[in-house]
């Protein structure tokens, strides 16, 4: 019996071994992009504290939000970029990875709209401060739910279509990125609302920690197993002078093993990333040499 244990232990180690070898981001080759990138045609954001120097709790909750942020405008890059490149026998984890992108997006809203905003409005006795906000929110849902309802209905992965998932995309495209950048001002420009809690006090540390929980948590509830890996291969540690390589803040350990080992799962949509296992920018995957002939 401890033999046959034992052999059962052994084999279940090769397994997941060969799992890991094959599937994890870790494993895979990198190369400096050398082509178009992921920083366009959505532009990119540049965080409110590399561009004020200001530390107050909405400075600094702007520029967490705009990180994330600038993680989902990668993944849309990434997609728009390389899907008139992806060959058939890569289209099946390239709809993952696009599936997995409208679920962090969608989820991102969610959580806002539910949790974030609310807690705001309370912390400073105003329930309009986010009216443009829920408006702009409106502006892009419907063509977020409709590539989600076009990924979703494909007879087959290799029925689809690019010109057809960039015309959705674009069709949200000028919304969107309105938004996601018009929301990191207006996160950053409540450090001047008359009920902005004072630095330095009890309700300004409750305050922070709104956002530092939330900012937590957002990301994981959606989706450990796809999400967070997508969120890090999308976060570029270089990016403004290398200013934020060690957010979010974490345990090298921890974030390690949330790309590489629960990457695993999902692994081969991350070779669509725009960012390798360790953060670096790298070669569009379907735009390089690397894509499947």
């Amino acid at each position: 019996m401890a033999l046959f244990k034992a052999s059962v232990f052994l084999a279940v180690q090769t397994l997941l071994y060969a799992i890991f070898v094959s599937r994890s981001p870790y494993t895979m080759l990198t190369t400096a992009p050398t082509k178009t990138w992921a920083d366009g045609p959505m532009r990119l954001i540049t965080t409110p504290q590399f561009e004020t120097k200001q530390t107050d709790l909405f400075t600094t909750g702007a520029t967490h939000m705009c990180l994330l942020h600038n993680a989902i405008i990668r993944g849309f890059n990434s997609i728009f970029l390389q899907a008139p490149h992806v060959q058939d026998a890569d289209k099946a984890d390239f709809v993952g990875y696009a599936q997995t992108w409208l679920r962090f997006v969608l989820s991102h809203h969610d959580d806002e709209e539910r949790n974030l905003f609310p807690k705001v409005e309370e912390v400073l006795g105003d329930k309009d401060i986010w009216g443009e906000t829920h408006e702009e929110h409106e502006s892009f849902i419907p063509g977020l739910e409709e590539m989600g309802t076009y990924l979703s209905t494909l007879p087959s992965p290799a029925a689809l279509s690019p010109g057809e998932l960039i015309r959705i995309m674009d069709s949200f495209r000028a919304p969107f990125e309105h938004h996601f950048h018009h929301e990191i001002t207006t996160i950053a420009a409540l450090s001047s609302h008359p009920n902005a809690p004072r630095e330095g006090t009890p309700s300004a540390a409750a305050a922070s920690a709104i956002f530092k929980t939330w900012g937590k948590a957002t990301v994981t509830k959606a989706g450990v197993a796809d999400v967070v890996p997508f969120f890090l291969l999308n976060l570029d540690r270089t990016a403004e002078g290398g200013m934020w390589a060690d957010w979010p803040p974490m345990p090298a350990p921890v974030r390690w093993g949330l790309v590489n080992v629960a990457g695993a799962w999902y692994g081969k949509r991350w070779r669509f990333a725009s960012c390798d296992a360790g953060g670096m920018p790298r070669e569009l995957y379907a735009l390089g040499d690397g894509a499947t002939a």
